[in-house]
């Protein structure tokens, strides 16, 4: 057994002993670390133990094993990460500022599924041969996502996407080169007005930050509820119920879906409902909700704001056979508003690609759309659509065609 083994053994006896909990009593763990190190030191001058050839490497890495996520831990702490994937025990990737690395990160098998056990151990998940898929959100916001053979070829595949919020407002955004000043003083003034928006792109286009920061533009007084798979969305509101979804338990029962989620926050008196993302038949409820009045919003996986709303007319028809295209598509017209789609460029650079009105009209079975924002030599520009509900501008007493002709 090496020097950091043994240090790192005589931890964890002692946190077992005094019955810490690595989790919640960091600190306690990391100043029992500093003193077990300062102690080896000292009994390796007089006796045959190996001395510590990095007194300071020792703690680092002993204490992420002990009260973190071993050796994935540095890549958590490091700001520039914005997630971690495993192919293989030997091959740990990165990325950054939306490019891939290889790593020089090397585990095992058994670090792998360690390491995996340790970090649905407070989420009440699991993974297994009856669930050989889970999604589940680790302590520090960060999604972790696991698929395992023999679902895969052979190694345990895992997604750690940190939750690495690079902006919270619409300006924020604005800063980043995400969005230009006149389409950010737009889509501000849409939220104001209760319109129901649409967020779309690809993996990693920055859909979820989007999202976030489209709602924090919501007005304080509006009570608002959120449903997500696994708690992604971070809304400053003060008044705001949070939901996830949850899987069935060791006996097949007691799962949660999306959809059940979105009917549940209907009887919660909501002012304003935010789904995380659809995927599935969950899209045909959120219509039903989004029909009756209430403003809402979402996200959804679509290379074009066109193909987001033709993907919103195709998912809810997964919901039953009694669900057909006649009742969908005027729905869809009908109930949704604006669509930004946002993507991200060969660089890694996310932005704002183009913002699409929906004005309500059908032809042929295909809903019409209007330019509002479109990208032209690399920026985003006004086009000269106009965003349908006007009234509700006014309401919420902003001039939009004073707004629309300062953008023009």
């Amino acid at each position: 057994m090496s020097a950091v083994d043994t240090v790192e053994a005589e931890v964890r006896e002692l946190v077992r002993r005094r019955g810490l909990d690595p989790v919640s009593d960091r600190p306690a763990v990391l100043r029992l670390v500093h003193e077990v190190t300062a102690e080896y030191d000292e009994r390796a001058l007089t006796s045959a133990l190996a001395p510590l050839t990095d007194r300071e490497s020792t703690i680092r890495v002993v204490y992420d094993a002990v009260a973190g996520f071993g050796p994935l831990q540095r890549h958590l702490d490091d700001p520039t990460v914005e997630e971690i994937w495993i192919n293989e025990p030997g091959r740990v990737f990165v990325a950054r500022r939306g490019r891939s690395e290889l790593t020089t990160t090397i585990l095992d098998e058994a670090q792998v599924r360690d390491l995996v056990e340790k970090m649905l151990k407070t989420t009440g998940r699991r993974v297994d041969l009856s669930t050989p898929f889970v999604d589940a959100m680790l302590p520090d916001g960060s999604r972790l996502h696991v698929v395992i053979p023999d679902i895969t070829r052979k190694h345990w595949s895992v997604n750690i996407r940190k939750f690495v919020l690079s902006a919270n407002t619409l300006d924020e955004l604005v800063g980043l080169g995400t969005l230009t000043p006149q389409a950010a003083r737009f889509l501000e003034a849409v939220m104001q007005a209760g319109l129901n928006v649409i967020v779309a792109g690809g993996t990693q286009a920055g859909k979820t930050t989007l999202l976030n920061c489209l709602a924090g533009a919501i007005p304080a007084r509006e009570r608002v509820i959120t449903c997500e798979e696994v708690f992604e969305l971070k809304l400053g509101l003060p008044d705001v119920v949070s939901m996830q979804t949850r899987q069935a338990n060791l006996e097949g029962t007691g799962e949660i879906q999306l959809r059940r989620l979105v009917k549940e926050a209907l009887r919660m008196r909501p002012d304003r409902i935010v789904v995380g993302e659809v995927r599935q038949e969950e899209c045909l409820d959120l219509l039903i909700a989004l029909n009756s009045g209430l403003p809402g919003m979402c996200s959804i996986h679509a290379n074009s704001a066109r193909e987001a709303i033709v993907k919103m007319c195709t998912l809810p028809l997964l919901a039953g056979e009694n669900v057909g295209h006649g009742f969908v598509v005027p729905t869809v017209a009908g109930c949704i508003d604006v669509v930004v789609h946002t993507a991200k460029d060969g660089t890694g650079h996310r932005q704002v690609r183009e913002i699409v009105a929906v004005p309500g009209r059908v032809e042929g079975d295909v809903v019409e759309t209007a330019d509002l924002f479109v990208t032209r030599g690399g920026r985003l520009v006004r086009a000269d659509g106009y965003p349908p509900h006007p009234e509700r501008f006014e309401w919420a007493g902003i001039d939009l065609p004073r707004l629309l002709a300062q953008v023009a």
